[in-house]
């Protein structure tokens, strides 16, 4: 699998080149790619581990892939309710904030 275009990854890449490169072979060209795991999955898998660390852009951007992989807004929000529980309050709701910040620029891309 080929890494999905990314303006964030283009911006950074004349500066950071060989981080991008990694990023697309090895983290896109290889471990996305596996079969032991569904695209769906990885990005379950994905947006659970970036809501738990708070990584909001990284968040931001594994939302739209994980609804393109085949999640639903509504998994999407059970994924971030369910840790609460697990990673805290406050990553949960920062998570949540971003996923409707997710959903509002996807609807306003649909018309």
């Amino acid at each position: 699998m080929a890494a999905p275009p990314s303006a964030r990854r283009d911006r950074i890449n004349p500066a950071f080149p060989k981080l991008v490169e990694m990023t697309s072979e090895y983290v896109y060209g290889d471990v996305w790619a596996r079969p032991q795991l569904s695209k769906r999955d990885r990005s379950m898998v994905t947006i659970a581990a970036l809501v738990a660390l708070g990584w909001q852009d990284q968040l931001n951007s594994h939302i739209g892939r994980g609804l393109t992989n085949g999640l639903t807004r509504e998994e999407v929000s059970e994924i971030i309710t369910h840790l609460a529980m697990y990673s805290g309050w406050p990553s949960a709701m920062t998570a949540a904030h971003v996923a409707v910040d997710v959903f509002d620029a996807q609807d306003k891309a649909k018309g």
